[in-house]
């Protein structure tokens, strides 16, 4: 499930192996790579949930124009993961509605 191309980045060059964490669980993607291609070829495809009627979304244009895959990286709400790059440690949160309170927009 991996994706090699992106439509507007290109071809990524794969760094290092790295470990990151998604609610709580150790996960690997490559270095460099956007944080949603690492969880995607994890099988993860929730990214968040809608503040008023609480529904799930994902990735949708992977161009980083829509809101879908926005997610709470390091503890910073509304972080567009297709096209954030990937870093060795990272904490990545699914993201309910506007994020953490007393967080930033």
């Amino acid at each position: 499930m991996r994706i090699e191309q992106h439509p507007i980045l290109g071809e990524f060059e794969k760094g290092p192996q790295v470990q990151f964490t998604f609610d709580g669980k150790t996960m690997q993607g490559f270095e460099g790579e956007p944080i949603a291609i690492a969880l995607r070829s994890s099988g993860v495809l929730i990214h968040r949930y809608t503040a008023r009627k609480n529904e799930p979304r994902g990735m949708f244009c992977a161009i980083g124009r829509c809101t879908d895959c926005i997610m709470v990286v390091n503890g910073m709400p509304n972080i567009r993961t297709c096209v954030e790059p990937l870093k060795a440690g990272m904490v990545v949160q699914t993201q309910k509605g506007k994020g953490p309170a007393g967080s930033s927009e």
